[in-house]
């Protein structure tokens, strides 16, 4: 028995289906609301924003003390940094000592020192039994840097021995240097070995010949560099052991008659 019981029945089912309307009113009001995707609105030019965050108000100095920015436009009352071109180079302490001068110094780079490429013996034997490098002509720095064994040639390629107990390959091979036991591993199993100095121009003209319309001369190597490339011992290309393989007055661009001689081998 309530409050309800005493009505009509028409006026009881009214009471009740206005009641009921009311509580799915009410459900539907607490139920979350899933906004539609992202991708099922139209993008609109006028709906085109940045992101919030992304650009910040430009700061208005000078406007009045009532900006909070005002008298004198938040640089201070004095010092360098109030005036204009306060701008300070990196490393600069006031006039004083800085720290790295202040801090000990150990070493020292050579100025004239030339960085090579090292190459291995064996890494050029498995180039070869990939097929990248043919055995069977000259190989110079060029075709090494062509078959990719050496991505950057600075200042040329140094030959080393590892792998050289197991090369067995004769080859006739072009480097900038090469130590004494890869030269006796390269002549062991057959093959010609030979120092040439390149400078960089040279060099470049080498391994980019497409960007010359005139090839440059062989450049004579320079004073301390001139012990190396003469020795026999280490396969300079100028020692008289390889004076057949050029001819003659080559290097000075020019034979015994005066005429003009292109620098490259025989």
């Amino acid at each position: 028995w309530g409050p309800t019981s005493l009505l009509p029945t028409p006026m009881l089912s009214s009471v009740i289906a206005s009641a009921a309307r009311r509580a799915l009113s009410s459900a539907a009001a607490a139920a979350p609301v899933t906004a539609a995707p992202a991708s099922a609105a139209l993008l609109r030019l006028n709906d085109l924003s940045d992101n919030l965050g992304s650009r910040r108000p430009r700061k208005r100095v000078g406007r009045g003390d009532g900006s909070g920015r005002g008298g004198t436009a938040t640089r201070g009352m004095n010092g360098q940094h109030s005036r204009t071109g306060d701008s300070i180079r990196r490393g600069f302490e006031g006039g004083q000592t800085p720290l790295w001068k202040r801090t000990p110094k150990r070493g020292f780079k050579n100025p004239t020192d030339t960085e090579y490429s090292p190459v291995n013996l064996a890494t050029v034997n498995e180039f070869i039994a990939r097929g990248r490098i043919d055995p069977s002509k000259p190989i110079t720095m060029r075709v090494l840097h062509d078959a990719g064994l050496v991505r950057q040639v600075t200042g040329g390629v140094k030959l080393l021995a590892t792998g050289g107990l197991e090369f067995r390959v004769p080859i006739n091979i072009e480097v900038s240097r090469a130590s004494a036991s890869a030269i006796a591993a390269v002549e062991k199993a057959g093959g010609k070995i030979k120092c040439v100095y390149f400078n960089k121009t040279a060099l470049h003209a080498l391994l980019k010949p497409h960007r010359f319309e005139l090839m440059p001369r062989v450049a004579r190597p320079p004073p301390r560099l001139m012990g190396v490339y003469t020795s026999f011992a280490q396969r300079g290309f100028l020692a008289p052991e390889f004076a057949a393989d050029y001819p003659a007055g080559w290097l000075d661009g020019v034979d015994a008659n005066g005429d003009a001689v292109a620098p490259s081998a025989k």
